[in-house]
């Protein structure tokens, strides 16, 4: 059986791993604090030998377009440098199948420009979030419902899915700078990672 990998910013409770398990060896590999938590993947790899398919979802908190007005402060103290070194390994791991994924963010330019952007409104989610995915040895991943991609607000945001519209379990608002507001916007909408489960997992 081939192995396959997903590395994610928060843990993945999606159908992915479940849907490549029928044709991998599929593990899932948490990294939310970036380069210092690949141990536990080159610690994996070392095991299982080179993986057939990596998707990877490194962390964009220092890296996305999003957070600009924090670049510098992340620069000083090299926040940004360590966070394009984890996003490199992955983009550069030994394997012939990779698709790294990220929002708009400096990456198109410290490394390439992605040869996909999508949305999650093409994936069956009312919601607009330019998703760029960088790719080595697999197909485009192709939309497979497309829908409407919801309302704006005035300030450009899909309504429900601003960082000011999170909500705790309660329904209350989380502030902007709350850690559960990066936690829940980070999260890879489940139309998209079926995608990439049913496409690419069939290789």
């Amino acid at each position: 059986m081939r192995v396959g990998i997903m590395l994610s910013l928060v843990t993945f409770k999606c159908a992915v791993v479940g849907i490549l398990s029928g044709t991998y060896k599929a593990m899932c590999c948490r990294c939310s604090t970036g380069i210092a938590r690949s141990r536990p993947l080159t610690h994996t790899h070392t095991q299982v030998g080179k993986w057939d398919l990596i998707i990877a979802h490194p962390p964009c908190t220092d890296l996305a377009v999003s957070g600009a007005r924090w670049f510098p402060e992340k620069q000083k103290d090299f926040r940004q440098q360590k966070a394009c070194v984890f996003f490199m390994q992955m983009a550069l791991a030994d394997c012939d199948r990779i698709a790294v994924e990220n929002p708009i963010g400096i990456m198109s330019s410290v490394y390439r420009k992605p040869e996909q952007i999508i949305q999650p409104y093409q994936f069956g989610h009312h919601v607009r979030k330019a998703t760029c995915l960088w790719l080595k040895g697999l197909p485009l991943l192709v939309p497979t419902n497309v829908v409407d991609p919801g309302e704006l607000d005035e300030h450009g945001f899909t309504v429900g899915g601003a960082m000011q519209m999170v909500r705790d379990e309660n329904g209350k608002i989380i502030p902007w700078n709350d850690p559960r507001t990066a936690k829940a916007r980070s999260k890879t909408f489940p139309g998209i990672t079926k995608a990439m489960a049913e496409q690419w997992g069939c290789e």
